[in-house]
């Protein structure tokens, strides 16, 4: 009788919360979570609290990832539309009433300060993918020019804060739904193509392009000056091209084995901007080299493969669109912001998933991380 009234313990209140999470996300995960506070307690060494913030943050969007792998897809489904509309209404708030900061409008008071388009991150593939499983079975051309429209719009109104950074991750979640949504190659191939050719010709034409006095239409200039140093970082090393010429030097110093955890010297002589933010992948690869930089992609590769994995194995046609948006945006995150510290993107301003600094940022990937693992565990519990 004892026995029957006796109090569980806190571990088995709790153990529920475990039960059919996917094992390969979750080391993936665990793994960049160490290797972010690792160096964050290195490069952030005289940057007072943030390598105990980034530890509570990483605490906050843990909760949060725990929480919302608990809510099933179907319960996901129905928040779609209103976190949309509520993610579109803020942003034309932002452009109306936002508050200024650095030359950019991307924040609003409703309380507290708050970023808006960082919701459309999570909102933007929720609504698509919400989109599409409505017009399973009977997809038309007119459906994907309305999914187009619903893409564009927070794109739009992001770009003009301006935030291309954020905007970039916005429209790569959401073209990645439109992709796996079923869009022929036909429509995908000539945009690439075009891209390519682009590149090319601004390559060759760089001189001529980038002279001065010389505008880009479409382009703000700061935008056209990002993508000029990228070209040739040497143009301004003392000014645009700082981040990227000091970016490389870090990584190349590293070697192999790298110079050591707190022993990069680019990165405690201060030589390396934004160490703990955009640019700590230069500060990890300097301490710990080729090696622990290959480690590191082997850790989002399982990541990324994984939630593929998750997308293919999915029951419904909105949670393999939505699996398949939330890998690509962890792929996005990853492949541009190592990109940009390596000279080989502009700087747009991504963090590099779990290991950057910033509470807003990791708060909106445990929330995605959370959605991937709900999907996988609904998976999981079927088929037991």
């Amino acid at each position: 009788m004892s026995s029957v009234l006796e109090k569980p313990s806190l571990w088995r209140r709790v153990s529920p919360l475990w039960n059919g999470l996917d094992p390969t996300l979750m080391a993936a995960t665990v793994v960049l979570a160490m290797a972010g506070m690792v160096i964050m307690y290195s490069s952030g060494y005289d940057h007072g609290t943030r390598f105990v913030d980034h530890g509570r943050n990483m605490i906050l969007a843990g909760i949060i990832m725990l929480t919302v792998a608990q809510v099933p897809p179907q319960r996901l489904m129905s928040l779609a539309l209103p976190l949309y509309a509520l993610g579109v209404a803020l942003l034309v708030a932002v452009a109306l009433f936002g508050i200024t900061k650095k030359g950019a409008t991307r924040w609003i008071n409703v309380g507290v300060v708050i970023q808006p388009s960082e919701i459309l991150k999570i909102a933007v593939p929720l609504m698509l993918a919400w989109w599409f499983h409505k017009r399973e079975g009977q997809l038309r051309p007119l459906d994907f020019a309305a999914a187009a429209l619903l893409l564009a719009l927070p794109a739009v109104l992001i770009m003009r804060q301006p935030d291309l950074g954020t905007a970039l991750l916005v429209m790569a979640a959401g073209l990645s739904v439109i992709f796996f949504a079923g869009l022929s190659w036909r429509l995908v191939v000539p945009p690439l193509v075009l891209a390519l050719v682009g590149m090319v010709l601004l390559v060759v034409f760089e001189p001529q392009l980038c002279a001065p006095g010389n505008d880009w239409p479409l382009l703000r200039a700061y935008q056209q000056q990002r993508i000029c140093t990228l070209l040739d970082p040497s143009r301004d090393p003392l000014g645009k091209g700082f981040h990227i010429i000091q970016g490389m030097i870090a990584i190349g110093s590293g070697g192999f084995f790298g110079k050591g955890f707190m022993a990069g010297t680019q990165t405690h002589l201060e030589f390396i901007p934004e160490r703990t933010t955009d640019f700590i992948f230069a500060a990890y690869a300097e301490e710990f080299g080729l090696l622990g930089t290959l480690a590191l992609i082997v850790a989002f590769a399982f990541l990324i493969l994984r939630g593929l994995a998750i997308a293919l194995e999915a029951s419904t046609v909105f949670s393999r669109l939505l699996a398949g948006a939330i890998t690509m945006i962890f792929f996005t995150y990853a492949f541009v912001n190592m990109g940009m510290v390596s000279g080989i993107l502009p700087v747009v301003g991504v963090p590099l998933p779990f290991i950057s600094y910033g509470g807003t940022a990791m708060v909106t990937l445990g929330l995605a991380l959370g959605m991937l693992l709900s999907i996988a565990r609904a998976k999981r519990l079927v088929q037991t």
